[in-house]
Formats: C-alpha cells, sequence, structure tokens
C-alpha cells in the first residue's frame, strides 16, 4: 500500500533542534508494520515518488530499487541520487529515525514526522 511519509532533518550540528523546513516527503510502498515492499513497488512504481524541500528550494524524484538497495532519483537525464541507509531494514513510523546519504556525500539523519 502506498503511503504518504513526511521526513523532517533531526538533530545535527546546523539545526541543533532539527528543522521542520528541510526533509522529504515521499509516496513508499509500505507493508503493514511500516517497512518498504518491494514487491508492492514493482507493481506500483510510478506512484512512488518524493519531494525535497530545502528551506526554499524544492526538488522532486522516484523511488527505485537497485544493487545499493532503495534509492532517491532526481528527474529523467541525470545521475543524482541519494540512498536510504539500511532502507530494506527501517521502519517508516511516526518518531523513527531514517538515514539517508545525499548527493553531496553527506549522510544526514531525519525524522519520520507522520505516516498517512
Amino acid at each position: 500500500m502506498i503511503r504518504q511519509v513526511r521526513l523532517e532533518l533531526a538533530r545535527c550540528h546546523d539545526f541543533p533542534e532539527g528543522s521542520r523546513d528541510h526533509g522529504y516527503e515521499l509516496s513508499l510502498p509500505l507493508t503493514r508494520d511500516g517497512h518498504l515492499d518491494r514487491e508492492d513497488w514493482r507493481k506500483h512504481r510510478e506512484n512512488a515518488g518524493f519531494r525535497r524541500f530545502w528551506a526554499a528550494e524544492e526538488e522532486r524524484g522516484q523511488l527505485r530499487h537497485g544493487r545499493h538497495g532503495w534509492l532517491l532519483t532526481f528527474g529523467p537525464g541525470t545521475d543524482a541520487e541519494e540512498v536510504i541507509f539500511r532502507g530494506d531494514e527501517h521502519r517508516f513510523a511516526a518518531g523513527e529515525y531514517i538515514s539517508i546519504k545525499e548527493r553531496d556525500g553527506i549522510t544526514r539523519v531525519f525524522r519520520v514526522a507522520s505516516v498517512r
């Protein structure tokens, strides 16, 4: 089932209180217990996308699964991608934390703010 997940930047050096203005809104195929569902993704991959918001900047892309696991890819014709660290293992449930290795090579931690 495709669920709407909001990730917000967790506490870090640059944002000691975290940030609601930096994160992702994702449409993810999740199992009932909140894990990424590869079979459901295969059936509905065109609906599995995301919006990355970073202060006033916004980008969109698609969720993919490849040899490096779960990836967030940006636009056609670009090699830009970000890796959801241990995406097959983590639960996407409110209050949980998810790490994403972003295009700049930095792994940032995000708090799951909501799942609808």
